[in-house]
Order: structure tokens, then C-alpha cells, then sequence
């Protein structure tokens, strides 16, 4: 046998040893898998367990994921910390012991330290509640039935749960990229674009090691943990621009990735078709965080987060409005464009109106008028005349404006999507506001104006022209939360961590942001016009002039949106949307005909 032949040999031992044990600890992980996702032991039965004592729980209900969430980073169960099991909490050694930031409204905000576990030491407390220390855990933690062999299953699967950074995360910087369709306008592509990078400069402006080369001086607050540890990382943001049909999309978006690796996908903008990226981020486990869309992709992600359905959710909340009338309307009636989004809207629309047994009438544009729509239009509105009836306008902004000249059709309430049209007083005709409604899923106007009164002196101090409110405030709103939570992440960067916290965060930040923001904005660029009009004051002074002038103490929230919240599993943070009027009183303000509704 020649030299060739025998190391040929080995090599086919070797693989012969190596393949079968490799199959067999994959087995070993997809095992551990169920158990801890699902709840289903590899025999197909529910995993059973006991809490309180004498509570039973099984299968899905007794899964570990409920608590200790997909990333084994945990969570808070009311004022009960439940602890991390990912790989470096259960086994890690030395002394660079992982620690994670536990919930801010408990007294112990990191999570506890302990010895490493051994297996015997892990499958012991997972049947006895007793942790390595020789504490009971809390009593939430049920008392495990689970024999030796699907515990080695389990046990397999939590050694390989967040046991390092996820790709697009290193040691000093953190790789992110926002995706822009082909459909976009360029002026809101710039809006767009002008806005993150000026965000981006001033992060990485501001970090831990750049601010110490700049005197120590820093634009943004980081976590007292953040501080001492030395976690801030500085950001990088590349541009992902898709060409062509949405068939080629995913392909690129493969080749982009491919290049360099990101954490998340941060913002976004599309005027139509999301689900190649939905689709992408989904299957390479990447977290999208809030892009701006008309109609996002309404299946559920496990690694997807939106401010809202758009112009689905408004035409359920439409349905829901006309359901509850006194009389409601004999024929409905909806103009849109056969456009991605303008089919995805009336198709919802039609779907929440075969509910309470109404037919609508589609009266369908073409997707792209390269001419003046406004002899469609014409055509269109007067099909509608009639007693007791009701029409929706799918119609975006040049659209709208393209109704002056048209009467608007007797007999018929009108309404507009908010999302669509933008909704600014200037847009709509005056002869139509009189008898027109929009569904506006946003704050109201005078909240709304409060709310972003910090995102308009940012804009005006960085020199920035304000192009399109919703879209700009909605990056400022992404960015600076995206800020807050990886500032409570420390070292863990995890994606399936970035969406749990986002999760957990939205709910009470929005609170603490209001106070911060209205202590900033006495500093920022609104006192320089203070200063101009009563000349030098000290930073007092200007501070009560501010409050006095502006009615920050009213302010409720941070974004355009009334109220942002998320639970485990939600996708979607603002969740209705209100029906507006314009005023008689006065031309141009918006008043809400109906509650905040929520389909």
C-alpha cells in the first residue's frame, strides 16, 4: 500500500468516525430543540412539569421558551427575574463572566452570578428547582418529569444557544444596513438617507473611545452598566438598494449579505411590495427594525417589528367605524390603484366588510397614470352618487390633488387612507372637506405636534429640511430606540436578544424618553431663540421659558404615534387608528370623530 493509499485510508476512518457522531449530536440538538421551543419530548408526549407545588403544566405551556425566552437570555415575569440559560450563563468559566441587564423597575437590575454548571448539576436543578448554589429558584420554575436521555437532549441543545456574538456584531463595531426599493421617490430616498446618516455620525461620534479622543465630550446617554463595562460599539450602516422586479429582489439581497454580514436590517422605506425582505430576514434570522411601509407583509416573523399594518389596519378600522353607525351605509364604494399596496388594501377592506354582509364596489385605477388621473377620477366619482352611501379613496398624495375640479359625489361620505395620502391639510380639496373623513392612525394633530417638538429641533439644528414628517420621525423614532436598547444589551449581542428587548423595552420607554427629551430640548436649539428674543439669560432662566412656551409638560409620547406597544410575539407596536374631520371652525385643523379604535 503506497503512502496515498494508506493516508486515503485514514481520512475515510476518520470520516467514517466523525459523520455518524456528528448526526448523532445534531439529532441530540433538534431534540433539545422541541423540548425547550415546544414543549415535545422526542417521544412525541407533552414535557410535563409541577409549579406552586402542585400546578401542573405540559407541553406547550411548560415549555422553557415561555419564560426564558429564544434567546436563553430571559426576561421579567412581573417584579420575578427569570434568569439567562444560555450557553455562557449555565457554563461559562473564568473570570469574564457574562452579565445581562435585568428589567430597570427591579432593585437587582443585572442578572445573579454563579458557579459554572456541570450537566449533573443542570439536570438536578431542572428536576428539583434547586440551583448549584443550593437556593430554591423561584417558584415559577416547574419541577421537570424528564428522564436521562431527553435530558441530554436538552441540555445539547442549551450549550449551543447564544454561545457568541451574532454575525454583523464584533469586539468594536456593529454592522447594520437599511434596504430601499426600486418604487421610492428620490426626494424621500434623500429625506430618508440625510436623516440615518446624521444619526450615524453623531453615535459614533459621541461613543465611549471616540468621545475620549474628543475631550470627553458625548451627544447621547449610555447606561451607567454601558459606561463602566465599555460596551458601546461604534455602528456602520450600508445601503441596500434593490433594482428591478421583486423576483430578482431576494437574490440580491442574498449577494449584499454575502459581502458583509449585518446584525439587523434598521429602518427601510417601500411604497409597496415588502415580502422579499420580510421573507429574507425571516429565513437568515436577521431582525428588521421598523421600516417605513405602506402595507408591511401581515403574516406573522419571528424576527420582524413594525410601527403598524398600515393600510390593512385601516381598513379594518374603517369596517369597524361604518359597523357601528346608527344607520349604517346601503353601498360602499373604494377607488384604488392596481398597485401592490392599493390591491392589499382593498382586498383587506373587502374581507372586513363580507363580515357584516355589505358588497363593495371596486372602481380600480390603473397602477401607473403616466398621464393627469384626473378624467379617472372624474369617471369614478361619478358612479357614486347616492343616498346612505360611503366611499374609501385608496389615493396617494398627487392623486388627491388631482380631485380639484371634481365635485364630490352627493349623498356619499368620503373617506381617506391617512397612511396614503399623508393626511396634511394642504392635500385635500376644499370642496371635498366638508363631508370627507380620514382614517388617521396616527396621534392627534396637536398631541402629534407636541410629541415631536424634540424631533423638530434636532432636525433644525443638524440643518435638516423636513421633507416628509411621518417617514423622518419614524427613523428618528427607530434609531435613537435602537440606541437604547442595545445600550441595555451590555455584551450580549444576540439578534434573537435585540428582538426580545425591543419587545420589552417599547412599552415602558416611551415614558422615561418624554422626561429626557423635555430636560434636552431646554438645552438644545430652542434656547438660542429664547436668547434672541430676551437676550442672555442663564441656563434656569431659559429652562422655565421653554416649559412656559412650549406646553412640554403635555406631552405624552416621543413619535407620531399615540401609543407604541409590544408583548412576546407581537410585530406590530401601534395597533389602531382614529376617524378625523376637518374642522368648520377652522380650515385645516383635524378633529376626531370617533375614539381611538382598535380592530
Amino acid at each position: 500500500m503506497t503512502i496515498s493509499t494508506r493516508r486515503y485510508s485514514l481520512f475515510t476512518l476518520l470520516a467514517l468516525l466523525v459523520l455518524p457522531a456528528q448526526a448523532a449530536e445534531n439529532a441530540a440538538i433538534e431534540a433539545g430543540r422541541k423540548i425547550y421551543l415546544e414543549g415535545v419530548l422526542p417521544s412525541g408526549e407533552p414535557l410535563k412539569g409541577v409549579r406552586f407545588g402542585s400546578t401542573e403544566v405540559a407541553g406547550a405551556q411548560a415549555a422553557c421558551v415561555n419564560c426564558h425566552r429564544p434567546s436563553g437570555m430571559g426576561s421579567v415575569e412581573g417584579d420575578t427575574q427569570v434568569s439567562p440559560v444560555a450557553s455562557n450563563y449555565l457554563f461559562g468559566t473564568g473570570e469574564d463572566k457574562p452579565i445581562a441587564t435585568m428589567d430597570p423597575r427591579v432593585s437587582k437590575r443585572f442578572s445573579k452570578t454563579h458557579d459554572p454548571y456541570t450537566e449533573e448539576a443542570l439536570a438536578a436543578s431542572i428536576r428539583t428547582g434547586m440551583n448549584n448554589m443550593g437556593a430554591h429558584m423561584n417558584e415559577l420554575m416547574p419541577h421537570y418529569e424528564i428522564n436521562d436521555a431527553d435530558m441530554q437532549s436538552l441540555i445539547a441543545y442549551l450549550r449551543q444557544l447564544s454561545p457568541k456574538w451574532s454575525p454583523g456584531a464584533t469586539g468594536d463595531r456593529i454592522h447594520f444596513a437599511t434596504v430601499i426599493t426600486p418604487d421610492v421617490e428620490p426626494e424621500r430616498r434623500k429625506a430618508m438617507l440625510d436623516t440615518m446618516r446624521t444619526i450615524f455620525k453623531q453615535k459614533n461620534g459621541s461613543t465611549i473611545t471616540t468621545a475620549k479622543h474628543a475631550g470627553g465630550k458625548r451627544l447621547h446617554m449610555v447606561s451607567a452598566a454601558e459606561l463602566v463595562l465599555g460596551t458601546e460599539r461604534n455602528w456602520s450602516l450600508d445601503i441596500w438598494e434593490l433594482k428591478g422586479a421583486p423576483e430578482t429582489w431576494r437574490a440580491q439581497l442574498d449577494a449584499y449579505y454575502r459581502a458583509r454580514p449585518v446584525f439587523a436590517l434598521v429602518s427601510g422605506l417601500s411604497n409597496g411590495n415588502w415580502e422579499p425582505v420580510h421573507d429574507f430576514c425571516e429565513e437568515q434570522k436577521i431582525p428588521q427594525w421598523f421600516p417605513s411601509l405602506t402595507l408591511p407583509v401581515q403574516k406573522p416573523g419571528q424576527y420582524s417589528l413594525y410601527f403598524s399594518r398600515g393600510v390593512a389596519l385601516e381598513a379594518e378600522v374603517l369596517a369597524q367605524y361604518l359597523a357601528g353607525m346608527n344607520r349604517q351605509p346601503k353601498r360602499v364604494w373604494q377607488v384604488y390603484r392596481d398597485d401592490y399596496t392599493g390591491r392589499g388594501a382593498a382586498q383587506q377592506f373587502e374581507r372586513a366588510m363580507a363580515q357584516l354582509k355589505i358588497k363593495v364596489d371596486n372602481v380600480v385605477l390603473p397602477a401607473a397614470m403616466a398621464d393627469d388621473p384626473t378624467e379617472a377620477l372624474r369617471l369614478a366619482v361619478a358612479k357614486m352618487a347616492g343616498k346612505d352611501s360611503a366611499a374609501m379613496f385608496w389615493l396617494r398624495p398627487d392623486d388627491v390633488v388631482a380631485l380639484n375640479g371634481i365635485a364630490p359625489p352627493q349623498g356619499t361620505k368620503s373617506y381617506f387612507s391617512g397612511v396614503l395620502a399623508s393626511a396634511g391639510p394642504d392635500v385635500f380639496p376644499h370642496a371635498w372637506k366638508k363631508n370627507m373623513r380620514i382614517v388617521y392612525p396616527y396621534e392627534l394633530p396637536e398631541t402629534r405636534a407636541l410629541n415631536l417638538q424634540y424631533f423638530h429641533a434636532w432636525m433644525n439644528i443638524n440643518k435638516l429640511e423636513v421633507v416628509d414628517e411621518t417617514l423622518q420621525s419614524e427613523i428618528f423614532f427607530s434609531l435613537n430606540f435602537l440606541t437604547d436598547t442595545l445600550s441595555e444589551m451590555l455584551n450580549n449581542l444576540y439578534r434573537d436578544y435585540l428582538v426580545e428587548r425591543g419587545e420589552s423595552m417599547i412599552n415602558r420607554r416611551e415614558g422615561a424618553k418624554v422626561e429626557q427629551e423635555v430636560r434636552d430640548l431646554r438645552l438644545m436649539g430652542l434656547k438660542n431663540e429664547l436668547i434672541r428674543k430676551h437676550g442672555h439669560m442663564n441656563i434656569e432662566e431659559g429652562s422655565r421659558l421653554v416649559v412656559g412656551q412650549t406646553n412640554l409638560h403635555k406631552r405624552e409620547g416621543t413619535t407620531i404615534y399615540p401609543r407604541l406597544s409590544l408583548g412576546p410575539g407581537q410585530r406590530f407596536a401601534s395597533k389602531g387608528a382614529y376617524i378625523v374631520r376637518y374642522s368648520t371652525a377652522k380650515e385645516g385643523d383635524l378633529l376626531a370623530e370617533s375614539e381611538w379604535i382598535v380592530p
